[in-house]
């Protein structure tokens, strides 16, 4: 399975994100992840979701490759069907553990949980869509911008550089840095104490934090998807990606 589900008791439920080798983001992924999403919604035993990656990523963000081939993602984080949207606006807690490279569309995976966690370690972070030519959906962005500040904002989307956990940490991308062996038991805690807490306050108050930001994915106009397909199909956006893709090869 692309994303897998096990409850861990206490009603958290773990959603481990497994298309190795870097989990990257397509459209049979986002699919799954959504019905994922909307089955963790429906299950009233479920009070709180976990989402890891399985392997050396968390997610390598989305799949530059599947993009050669024509299966384009689309407006990552734009609507209800899309999974990132369905992972943010789960009306349950939701925590990152991030336990890999989360990168581009890994961080946003990320950003769109209610809380993140990771390890120290040499893993990366950083959303560098710009840095191949890459523009952001409306969706993606918002989820961004809602968790970080502008100044961090800032930083991460248009120096578009990787780092470690630590700058994570500055930039808030993350909440806590911990030892890799307290990583899992850490996210559980956490996840078990969001359980505990009044479901329909929980849900009420992340959808007030989230409302003008939802609103604007929901508003985006048909132009706005326009000019991002204009960027990502442009000559210098070919060029860039055609070298990230050669360094990919290389690895």
């Amino acid at each position: 399975m692309l994303v897998e589900a096990k409850d861990i008791g206490d009603g958290v439920r773990m959603l481990a994100l497994n298309r190795p080798p870097a989990n990257a983001i397509n459209r049979e992924f986002n699919r799954a992840l959504a019905e994922q999403c909307d089955a963790a919604r429906a299950d009233s035993g479920v009070r709180a979701v976990i989402v890891a990656g399985n392997g050396r990523f968390f997610s390598g963000g989305v799949d530059l490759r599947a993009g050669e081939r024509g299966e384009i993602v689309g407006n990552l984080g734009g609507g209800p069907e899309d999974g990132v949207f369905a992972l943010w606006t789960l009306p349950k807690p939701t925590v990152a553990m991030v336990n890999g490279h989360a990168i581009a569309g890994g961080t946003i995976i990320a950003l769109a949980c209610d809380f993140r966690i990771t390890c120290a370690g040499r893993h990366k972070f950083g959303l560098n869509e710009v840095s191949i030519g890459l523009a952001f959906p409306q969706g993606a962005f918002e989820i961004a911008r809602l968790a970080l500040t502008p100044q961090a904002l800032r930083h991460a989307t248009l120096s578009a550089e990787l780092f470690e956990a630590p700058r994570a940490l500055e930039l808030g991308i993350v909440d806590e840095v911990v030892a890799p062996e307290r990583l899992e038991e850490r996210c559980a805690a956490l996840a078990r104490r969001l359980a505990a807490h009044g479901q329909l306050a929980y849900a009420h108050t992340k959808r007030a934090i989230q409302h003008e930001a939802r609103a604007r994915v929901m508003a985006q106009r048909r132009g706005g998807l326009l000019e991002v397909a204009e960027v990502t199909g442009s000559e210098e956006t070919r060029r860039l990606l055609a070298g990230q893709l050669a360094n990919l090869g290389r690895k």
